[in-house]
């Protein structure tokens, strides 16, 4: 069956009959996550086909919505996710993070250090996983606060900014492609706009919020962090090695758009189209880092085989949950759902980007988890009426906002905040104060960078 035949296929239901289907819909998803702790994917895929049960759709047009949004979003993301892990895995061993850091900590000295880490967490956190970054690059805040007798949410704080920031906001992290592919949008208009965008959130939530919080509570250096050994930088790649291949995909993807709208018709625009598709920059940075931060650095290709092998793992989860949010889309089209939600927005007459906002933070907060919150936002966000005609660029501001909210007010039902309450030896009042609010910080601001830019667009 089509996506035209999966849009009227239940035309006759009554409104009142769509509303309530979805109410205890999403409501049976919060209680299968929250009380029964049942798998994001078996939640999200058991909530989807209940809409469709209790809003009259047949059993084929179910069944339909379920392969349709599976296959549809997998297609448009299983490489991108799979190759940003393997590129992520690679520039983590080779200690590309750490080359990263202690060189701009170096360059702005031990009075700006907390600027420099923000930064470098915003640009690690584009190819590697957040918890990953931050096991990595903790150890480096630690010592800055050691060397300084300062509280160590002083240098921690912008660390995790950039961090969040970078896995929220900026391709080619799973987060953004999962939500633009589900928008639609071309990834150079997200990438362009999760830049702008980040930058802000960094500053607020980083070294400005860093400063406050680390002036006004004291915590003390965790011992077993502190006493980790130090990484011999005579033996870490250089630099601008280390950015330029990170640099790769997006310039890549940005160039490809640009050259586009300025000189479409130029010789050399097959080339940069095919260069520029996600897929092939993320797969000539990988290919890149292989060689540069790995084979010659003494990795042989067996090491880095195991190595990218393993990185594969956590995707497994990352890909389900995402097709399940591509399978709730569905479902919200077919049933008729996404008409009513789009009746209810136009009433109201708030922004698209005000709307994708406020979904994302109310799922944030009942479910906890990010990807959780940008999967199921984006997909009811994209069911939508219209949604296509939107441009671009305010359909990579949807992005953002979606992004935002998924991140804003962290706390006892997120992961992230039992990582960061366990790595820095805080009990959960602080945390709330620290990282529930830096959070809180990166996620509104984003937001509302993303609805100024919006009036723009």
């Amino acid at each position: 069956m089509g996506n035209l035949a999966l849009l009227t296929a239940n035309q006759n239901v009554s409104t009142a009959q769509l509303i309530l289907a979805a109410l205890i819909g999403l409501a049976v998803l919060l209680i299968l996550i929250i009380g029964v702790k049942l798998h994001a994917m078996l939640s999200i895929l058991i909530s989807a086909c209940l809409i469709g049960v209790l809003s009259g759709m047949d059993v084929q047009t179910i069944i339909d919505s379920v392969n349709q949004g599976i296959g549809d979003t997998l297609k448009s993301i299983a490489l991108l996710v799979g190759l940003g892990s393997m590129f992520g895995a690679v520039l983590e061993i080779s200690g590309g993070a750490q080359r990263i850091a202690t060189t701009l900590v170096k360059q702005f000295g031990e009075k700006k250090a907390a600027w420099a880490l923000g930064i470098t967490g915003l640009i690690i956190a584009m190819p590697v996983f957040f918890d990953a970054g931050l096991i990595i690059l903790i150890p480096l805040a630690i010592a800055l606060s050691k060397s300084t007798k300062r509280s160590t949410l002083y240098y921690t704080i912008p660390l995790l900014a950039g961090l969040a920031v970078g896995h929220a906001f900026i391709p080619p992290t799973p987060g953004p492609i999962l939500v633009a592919n589900l928008l639609g949008v071309d990834l150079s208009y997200v990438i362009v706009v999760g830049l702008i965008v980040g930058t802000f959130a960094m500053i607020l939530a980083g070294p400005v919020f860093g400063s406050f919080v680390g002036n006004r509570i004291y915590v003390p250096v965790p011992q077993n962090i502190a006493e980790m050994p130090e990484y011999d930088e005579s033996k870490l790649p250089s630099f601008f090695s280390v950015v330029g291949i990170i640099f790769i995909p997006l310039v890549l993807i940005i160039l490809k758009t640009i050259v586009n709208v300025v000189a479409p018709d130029t010789k050399i625009m097959p080339l940069l189209t095919f260069l520029g598709e996600p897929f092939v920059a993320l797969l000539i940075a990988t290919i890149v880092a292989m060689v540069v931060l790995g084979i010659k650095h003494g990795y042989s290709r067996e090491e880095l085989e195991k190595v990218m092998s393993k990185s594969l793992e956590p995707t497994g989860m990352i890909l389900l949950v995402t097709a399940c949010g591509g399978v709730l889309k569905y479902m919200l089209q077919a049933s008729g759902l996404g008409d009513v939600i789009g009746s209810l927005v136009s009433g109201v007459g708030l922004p698209m980007v005000v709307v994708s906002f406020v979904i994302a933070v109310l799922v944030r907060i009942s479910v906890g988890s990010a990807t959780v919150a940008m999967t199921m936002a984006a997909g009811i966000v994209a069911a939508i009426p219209g949604i296509e005609n939107y441009s671009p660029m305010y359909l990579a501001c949807c992005t953002a906002a979606i992004a935002g909210g998924s991140t804003v007010c962290s706390h006892f039902n997120d992961s992230g905040f039992w990582l960061v309450k366990s790595l820095l030896q805080i009990d959960e009042k602080t945390t709330l104060k620290s990282w529930t609010i830096m959070e809180t910080i990166v996620g509104v601001t984003g937001f509302v960078v993303a609805l100024i830019i919006s009036f723009f667009v």
